[in-house]
């Protein structure tokens, strides 16, 4: 049994509105690979998106400096819930069980070839609802689908010397995201599931979501564009 987590980024699903086109593409190129060999499984975690950055600013602007992280924080879950509920559905068959709330349930079920699962609760993005399904399934790869194709030494959109990295230490890392989580965070993967990640010995890629040859390269442990972490 081949299990393999791809964390699919809000940004992704869900740019401004679900967008068809990838999500065709994406669904199209999954089902054909599970195909090919029955005894390989998905484990897919939808993040937010446009939906929650929305949500999550409007009630910034009407708290102001009232607002509270956690309530922040649940805004945003509710939408890695509807857009994990679409993932689902366009996978039909393929998916038998229910969108995955709680990545820690003990007696979790995996029936079919594909598992979608969405936030779960605050302090945390879905980054770590993966790490937690990858320790539970065994999975010692998770590849980080978002709208950047690979880590950057700073933020590029800043730093026009800010360089592309290939492979990092989970030790650099983390010297670059830091040890806290604030909602609508944007980094290349969470601060707390890196910290669980490197605990576990597991390895994370990040990749350009869009790029449907480059993700079934990775799923097919080919050579690939992206950074790896670990």
């Amino acid at each position: 049994m081949t299990t393999k987590i791809l964390s699919v980024g809000g940004s992704i699903i869900v740019p401004d509105k679900p967008d068809t086109d990838f999500l065709k593409s994406f669904v199209s190129m999954c089902t054909a690979w599970l195909d090919e060999d029955k005894s390989r499984r998905l484990i897919l975690v939808a993040g937010g998106g446009a939906p929650a950055r929305v949500y999550q600013n409007a009630y910034k602007e009407i708290a102001a400096a009232d607002a509270d992280n956690n309530a922040a924080d649940w805004i945003g879950i509710m939408a890695t819930r509807i857009n994990a509920q679409l993932l689902k559905a366009c996978f039909g068959k393929y998916c038998q069980n229910d969108v995955v709330y709680n990545p820690t349930v003990e007696d979790l079920k995996f029936d079919g070839q594909v598992l979608v699962a969405s936030g779960w609760k605050p302090g945390f993005s879905t980054d770590t609802d993966a790490v937690y399904l990858g320790e539970k399934f065994d999975a010692k790869v998770i590849v980080n689908l978002s709208n950047i194709e690979k880590v950057y030494t700073d933020d590029p959109r800043k730093n026009p010397d800010a360089k592309p990295l290939n492979t990092i230490s989970w030790e650099d890392f983390r010297k670059m995201v830091g040890d806290e989580w604030v909602p609508g965070k944007n980094c290349p993967f969470d601060p707390i599931a890196s910290k669980k990640a490197s605990e576990l010995g597991m390895k994370v890629i990040c990749a350009g979501g869009k790029n449907i040859p480059n993700i079934k390269a990775i799923l097919d442990d080919k050579d690939y564009i992206g950074t790896t972490i670990g």
